[in-house]
């Protein structure tokens, strides 16, 4: 099984390569498997590939799953 994150691009650099942020963090990632990305999409991300585009909605939503799920994990832990 494997997981994909949704990022945003905030920068698209040269060799089909972009800057992408997650919740803040920045990460240069590949985008050479998408067409026609642009500054703002949403991606999902899985080992450093853009593997397609994502609904903002789509991503928000997903996004914050991943932290209530941090958070469970978290207090399940304590």
């Amino acid at each position: 099984m494997c997981l994909a994150i949704p990022a945003k691009v905030v920068d698209l650099l040269p060799d089909a390569m972009g800057r992408v942020s997650i919740e803040g963090v920045e990460k240069v990632v590949s985008l050479a498997l998408l067409d026609d990305v642009a500054v703002g999409d949403y991606v999902l991300l899985h080992v450093g590939y853009a593997l397609s585009r994502i609904d903002p909605e789509e991503a928000a939503k997903t996004l914050a799953l991943l932290k209530e799920m941090g958070t469970l994990a978290e207090e399940l832990e304590a």
